[in-house]
């Protein structure tokens, strides 16, 4: 599996440009574990999305960069409003997040009054801010047991919401149908067979974002900072991993006495890996491209946010 994308001596000299540009500009760079090995080198604070959400909350940087993809950055930019969030690249956007339009929202809104709203974190700003509640892969199924209602209107990610049916008495209203992510909802029980005959002794760790053939098949579901818990708490030495293949690289790099192996070696988002260690330092010497949302937008998304992570807390 190729890690680094770049000459070795290049990118060791590019990190450090970075690292020293980064404290003169007082800032923080916020990575997604789905990012290249030499962005996670370079990150303050590598995680999944509840993760680097608490991160920002805490940052007394002037600026945040976040590599990531659009909706998390906007969820910095929601949680710090008083700071200047920059991404590496524009165009580092998630199929799944626009695939929750707006009008569709409110309709089932209209449809089912009775039914509280509990969104993916993997939505635009624009539909955070008609939730009552977010959630992310990690809390998805606590969030929405959380709520005071018999009936959730839940979105965009079909699998996640297959997840969250399993572990609840609640009606799930699910929107869009079809919503998913096409790098986990793409794995198929043939890779897994496949990756099973190839290690037979190794635990099978998946995302909720994955199928539910593959979800049953499974020893674990698991966020991304699930996974690394229990990858570090179980008494197994290897296991199969079944999300974005970028995970791999920080497992290894923390456990690595254990060995891990990809479901599927096609398992590659072509949009988180869009940012890189050069667009990074570009992005803070020119404290751009920057996240800016309407304050009503931003004010009503806070809302929900906050709300999770209220709830996250008392878990």
């Amino acid at each position: 599996m190729r890690f680094y994308t770049g000459n070795k001596k290049t990118l060791m000299e590019l990190a450090e440009r970075v690292l020293k540009l980064k404290d003169e500009k007082n800032a923080v760079i916020l990575a997604h574990n789905y990012q290249v090995p030499e962005i996670q080198d370079v990150a303050d604070f590598v995680g999944d999305s509840l993760e680097l959400a608490r991160m920002a909350v805490g940052t007394d940087a002037d600026l945040i960069l976040f590599a990531g993809v659009d909706f998390m950055a906007e969820t910095a930019k929601i949680l710090n409003p008083e700071k200047r969030v920059v991404v590496p690249e524009r165009d580092a956007r998630c199929p799944m997040a626009e695939m929750l339009d707006l009008k569709t929202l409110l309709r089932a809104k209209r449809e089912h009054p009775d039914a509280r709203v509990v969104l993916y974190v993997n939505t635009m700003a624009e539909e955070k801010a008609e939730a009552d509640a977010v959630c992310t892969s990690a809390n998805a199924d606590k969030i929405v047991n959380a709520m005071d209602s018999d009936k959730v209107i839940f979105g965009p990610d079909q699998n996640l919401a297959y997840y969250v049916k399993k572990r609840t008495s609640k009606e799930v209203i699910l929107v869009p149908e079809n919503g998913m992510c096409s790098v986990h909802h793409n794995m198929s029980l043939e890779e897994l067979s496949k990756a099973k005959e190839q290690h037979p002794d190794a635990e099978v760790v998946v995302h909720p974002e994955c199928i539910p053939e593959i979800q049953e098949a499974a020893d674990r579901i698991a966020s991304t900072s699930g996974m690394l818990r229990y990858c570090s708490e179980s008494d197994s030495r290897e296991f199969i991993i079944g999300t974005e293949n970028g995970m791999l690289y920080r497992l290894k790099k923390e456990l690595p006495e254990k060995s891990f192996y990809p479901l599927s070696k096609n398992a590659i988002c072509e949009n988180m890996k869009k940012n890189t260690l050069d667009k990074i330092f570009t992005a803070l010497q020119r404290e751009a491209p920057e996240i800016m949302l309407p304050e009503e937008v931003q004010g009503r998304a806070l809302g929900g946010i906050e709300r999770m992570m209220e709830l996250s807390k008392r878990g």
